[in-house]
């Protein structure tokens, strides 16, 4: 959560202080014009352009929701890069304007003054209102980014509150930053984060059909890093590096990286401009007219910053506050806070008044006309917070794109399949509506053998979303299982004519108990025999017997690695008899580095007996606590076909790659007792596949009697070819037969799922 929370933050922070100091601005502008009784007006423009900043964001999240799977991703990736773009301008915008932006809003508001009330809440509302939606943007793509929304929106809450700190403290005069550096480093790092945006955006495109080359990888490091490791996470979240990545992607994040980066780089350099001081000195050299013009010029800017502001924006980029009333110190209002000047008030003044008419004389050009019935002082705000919220409801009801002719069925325990007629053959689309205040999952069925065509799961109430399924001649039904609620299935259509369609027979509870008591013994029969080989062990060790202690360490670790389904059953038993040292501090010397893996370590790292009777004991120690402890444990009925896969995609990331490998070599055997363990547990689930996908089972066969072979052939006369030492040929074979095999286990999670509609 918290790696998805510093994009976001970095954008709360730096959004929050941009708009923070134009409030300032805005604020202290009207104190020094003498003008207080008007800053309700600025309050209500910004509070306008907070609701339609917050309104947008509701639009861009249910609009995304009504959509198709495919359409959300090619919506969601156009509005990341457009998101990229606004964010990019908003780094240059803010690296030119940071050093005139107190001028500039000045200006405005001292206009705004004389046009009356609605120009000022106009004038605030659009100074912030920009900020604001490009927030909203950022924040949700961010968010989709992320995959949730939790982390993002904390970060961005952390990221405001800090950037509200930070211009109250400006305004107090209670800290100094410099803006100038602030913006350019936050500058740069919003660069890199946003080239990760992109890359994803252009993902989104090529999953969404828009752009080409979605099979085109530039890598997939999916099988050579970790996905769960603390830095994974920490570089998917912050800069939205995947493990695998597409050309596109990778030529669009380069791109976009160096050619903004270097813009940006030349901008910094080429925005160095002299001060005031020296221009007057570099006038005087040439022209005494132009000098003195340019001195009186450096004197009104100085008494403009220093008399008409409470947040100055400086040469030099440091933000600090000048007090309406004068100084708290009591020393020259005129006086630069840097201490870069030596110009007097009176001269400041006098430059001033000759320039412009000040904000004061203004103010009663703008005062109220009079007459007329005073309208409610809560009136405006509520309004200016209703209209985008109302707007933004009546773009959610009614913009929700429906396709041509898609019948739109109620979900719920009330009105399940209200609105369902007999459907055409072929493809077609269901807009199901969640019309029941419970979320439910919604099956489309076969009611004479429960056969499932399509389904939604966790569909929220008020929410609608679609259903693709094939129609052929039968008849179909809706299933609605709401929360904590009774299945409720709607009356049966029939329809004639058509091709076949494929339908998936559900899988209940019930079917799997017979195959689970099957496995639960296989595996307390495995631990029974784990136990004699880890005493074993221990016994060697305990006689400084190392030669039969490393081939007892063999015989023990592969009767384990057989277990594989059970892993997630054995809790932190795993971890004691099986850990890896990836993550610990101390590496293999780590105290906490035990088990399996610590006394192979050992005995092929020239340890002596007496060193690893002690790891050894407590192996033996652990394997008895689970042995002990496995009947009463949590064996989840739905882990039995989602380890069928789960299994051998760890053989690939870390046996087949030598991962684990602690001196013994022996990751082949390893990979031979996995696979032994994943044909155990498809025998026990052969009559319910066969059931629904005998030919996905012909072809598994098949694939496993082929990595069997090669693993054979790395087995001679006891011991197992090193992984690193198999020839290249080899070595891609058996990659190659253990990707294959996956790929055929890949259905079988979801084939054999339990469904509530069963």
């Amino acid at each position: 959560m918290w790696d998805d929370a510093f994009p976001s933050f970095l954008i709360g922070l730096r959004e929050g202080l941009e708009g923070g100091l134009i409030v300032s601005i805005l604020v202290a502008t009207l104190v020094r014009a003498g003008a207080k009784s008007r800053l309700p007006q600025v309050w209500t423009g910004v509070l306008a352009a907070i609701a339609v900043a917050m309104s947008f964001g509701a639009v861009l999240t249910f609009t995304a929701a009504s959509l198709s799977a495919t359409a959300q991703e090619a919506f969601g990736g156009t509005l990341s890069v457009i998101a990229v773009a606004f964010v990019t301008a908003m780094v240059f915008w803010m690296r030119r304007s940071a050093r005139s932006l107190s001028g500039e809003i000045k200006e405005k508001v001292t206009g705004a003054l004389a046009m009356g009330s609605g120009m000022l809440i106009v004038t605030s509302f659009l100074a912030v209102g920009r900020e604001g939606l490009e927030t909203a943007l950022f924040l949700w793509t961010t968010a989709r980014a992320a995959g949730e929304s939790v982390g993002p929106m904390i970060g961005a809450g952390i990221g405001l509150v800090i950037a509200a700190g930070l211009c109250w403290g400006l305004y107090r005069r209670v800290l100094k930053i410099n803006l100038t550096k602030f913006f350019t480093a936050t500058g740069a790092v919003l660069i890199v984060i946003a080239a990760g945006v992109l890359g994803y955006g252009l993902r989104d495109l090529q999953e969404g059909g828009v752009l080409p080359g979605k099979t085109a990888f530039a890598f997939d490091l999916g099988q050579s890093i970790d996905p769960n490791a603390w830095y994974t996470t920490l570089v998917q979240g912050v800069f939205n590096l995947m493990p695998a990545m597409t050309w596109l992607q990778v030529i669009g994040y380069a791109a976009y990286l160096v050619i903004v980066m270097t813009l940006f780089v030349r901008g910094i350099r080429a925005t160095a401009k002299p001060a005031p001081a020296q221009r007057v000195a570099e006038a005087k050299a040439d022209k005494p007219e132009v000098a003195k013009a340019a001195a009186v010029d450096a004197a009104a800017g100085k008494a403009v910053e220093a008399a008409e502001e409470k947040v100055v924006v400086e040469k030099d980029g440091t933000a600090a506050e000048a007090s309406a009333e004068g100084p708290a110190d009591g020393t020259d209002a005129s006086e630069p806070v840097t201490g870069t000047g030596t110009e007097s008030e009176s001269k400041s003044a006098s430059a001033s008044g000759a320039e412009s008419e000040s904000p004061a004389d203004a103010e009663p050009v703008a005062a109220p006309a009079g007459g007329g019935r005073k309208r409610p002082a809560w009136l405006l705000p509520v309004a200016v917070v209703a209209v985008p919220a109302v707007v933004a409801g009546g773009i959610v009801a009614f913009g929700k794109s429906k396709p041509a002719g898609a019948p739109t069925i109620a979900v719920s325990e009330k009105e399940c399949g209200k609105g369902f007629t007999a459907p055409k053959p072929g493809r077609q689309t269901f807009q199901m509506q969640n019309t029941g205040d419970k979320t439910s999952e919604v099956y489309l069925v076969d009611p004479a053998t429960n056969a499932v065509y399509g389904e939604i799961e966790g569909l929220a109430p008020g929410t609608t979303r679609d259903l693709v399924a094939t129609i052929a001649g039968g008849s179909y039904a809706w299933r609605c299982v709401p929360t904590g609620g009774k299945a409720v299935t709607s009356a049966a259509v029939r329809v004639s004519g058509g091709g076949g369609t494929k339908a998936v027979v559900p899988v209940s509870e019930e079917d799997l108990a017979g195959p689970l008591r099957a496995y639960k013994q296989y595996v307390d029969q495995g631990l029974a025999t784990l136990t004699g080989q880890t005493q074993k062990l221990s016994d060697d060790l305990a006689g400084g017997d190392l030669d039969s202690a490393r081939t007892d360490w063999l015989t023990a670790h592969r009767t384990y690695s057989s277990l594989g389904a059970a892993y997630g059953t054995f809790e932190d038993f795993d971890k004691k008899i099986n850990g890896r040292v990836d993550g610990l501090p101390g590496g293999v010397h780590d105290k906490d580095f035990a088990g399996f893996h610590r006394i192979e370590y050992g005995l092929w790292h020239g340890a002596s007996a007496d060193e690893l009777s002690g790891p050894a004991q407590q192996l033996h120690d652990d394997v008895v606590g689970l042995r002990k402890a496995f009947p009463t444990q949590d064996f989840d009925p739905g882990d039995l076909p989602l380890r069928t896969h789960e299994i051998l995609e760890n053989t690939l990331q870390f046996e087949l790659t030598g991962d684990t490998d602690q001196g013994s070599g022996s990751n082949l055997a390893t990979a031979d007792a996995n696979l032994t363990g994943t044909r155990e547990l498809l025998d026990v689930l052969r009559p319910l596949i066969a059931k629904r996908e005998p030919q996905l089972l012909t072809s598994i066969e098949s694939d496993i009697a082929r990595m069997q072979k090669l693993l054979d052939d790395a087995h001679h006369d006891g011991t197992w070819t090193p992984v690193e030492k198999l020839d290249a040929t080899a070595r891609q074979r058996l990659n190659g037969i253990t990707g294959q095999l996956l790929e055929h286990l890949a259905p079988v999670p979801d084939l054999l799922e339990i469904r509530k509609s069963a």
